[in-house]
């Protein structure tokens, strides 16, 4: 689906039109996905896991404009993320750093991002080595999740020695667990584990192995840890390196991967937009790691980008608003908005196409 857009430069400028669109249509509220039809917004009214996302969007549009109305908005909605510092879940990693790192130097945003941190860091479970799930969000609490480390591990790593510590174990624990090789080198992914004190971890059932975003997320994290030396121990840049090789597969991106379905199970069901623009920031994130690879991690994040803003953002003459992203999946499992534009995806997109145009560095968000 060709939808209009040329390149990276008017897909970027698409892109934060948008978001003053949707500012307008949501007010105090923080959108979650959108119809594909007419871009209108659900909404809700504390953000849930997303909410990180919109005031990170909002940030990034007032780098990009440089006006102080759009600073003072940005800033407006991260302090509304406040309360889920003391929440617990281990999404706080998705919600308070991406809703405070693309702040910069924002005093309120960075006391914020401290505060968080340390919230975060009290609920290390040191027998368990990980942050637990938590129950704030419904559900058990014991649960070990790919979606629960990106955003986390750097958290984690602006809380002092013993912050770098637990990331370095939170992440590593999730490797342990969620990771799995078989003889063909091919990814066998658990997303989610449950704890069960006679049992140990157990798989979940949902989200399924083929969750398009259960490896996106999970690379995310790698390669946020493999830019902070703080978190690279010995011994551990080779296994962050070959984790980051099994959840990013040239052989893939070859054969036209770019965009991969929503569940590998269903290569013929919805799409999933937004696991490719995470995968595009994560491997711009690797393109800064000096090394072999780095040139062909640049080389892949770059096709994302463009093909999502050629083939899949609204253009002028779609007969939509512009600036969506469309064709990401919330739920395929519960065939909840399946070809939406979400949140997190026009995050994603934005962050990376910015990190292109030098509005922001890619390996300080």
């Amino acid at each position: 689906m060709s939808t209009g857009a040329t390149g990276p430069g008017p897909a970027l400028a698409s892109v934060m039109a948008r978001v003053a669109v949707t500012a307008e249509a949501v007010g105090p509220r923080f959108p979650l996905y959108a119809e594909p039809d007419d871009g209108r917004w659900t909404t809700t009214g504390r953000g849930s896991w997303t909410g990180g996302f919109w005031a990170g969007l909002l940030w990034l549009r007032a780098r990009y404009t440089g006006a102080a109305a759009d600073r003072r908005a940005a800033a407006e909605c991260t302090a509304r993320l406040a309360p889920w510092a003391g929440a617990d879940t281990a999404t706080r990693g998705l919600i308070l750093w991406y809703g405070t790192a693309p702040a910069g130097d924002h005093e309120a945003a960075a006391e914020l991002q401290d505060h968080a941190a340390r919230a975060v860091l009290s609920a290390y479970d040191r027998e368990l080595g990980l942050v637990p799930w938590g129950d704030a969000l419904g559900g058990p609490r014991m649960l070990a999740r790919v979606d629960g480390v990106p955003g986390t591990v750097p958290l984690l790593a602006g809380a002092g020695p013993q912050g770098a510590a637990a990331a370095v174990a939170h992440l590593h624990r999730h490797l342990d667990l969620c990771l799995g090789v078989r003889r063909d080198r091919d990814l066998a992914l658990r997303p989610a584990l449950r704890f069960d004190a006679v049992a140990g971890w157990q798989p979940c059932a949902d989200p399924p192995p083929g969750w398009s975003r259960g490896r996106a997320w999970l690379l995310l994290a790698v390669a946020d840890a493999l830019l902070r030396p703080e978190l690279v121990m010995p011994g551990w840049p080779s296994r962050l390196a070959e984790a980051a090789e099994l959840l990013a597969p040239e052989a893939e991106f070859a054969a036209g991967g770019l965009v991969p379905a929503a569940d590998a199970a269903r290569p013929d069901g919805p799409l999933d937009t937004s696991a490719a623009a995470i995968t595009a920031v994560a491997l711009l994130k690797l393109a800064r790691v000096p090394g072999p690879r780095s040139a062909g991690y640049a080389y892949r994040a770059e096709a994302v980008l463009r093909r999502l803003a050629e083939h899949h953002l609204s253009g002028p003459a779609s007969g939509r608003p512009p600036g969506m992203l469309l064709d990401g999946c919330y739920d395929a499992g519960k065939e909840l908005a399946v070809r939406h534009e979400l949140v997190w995806g026009d995050f994603f997109l934005a962050l990376g196409l910015a990190a292109l145009h030098g509005i922001v560095d890619i390996t300080r968000v």
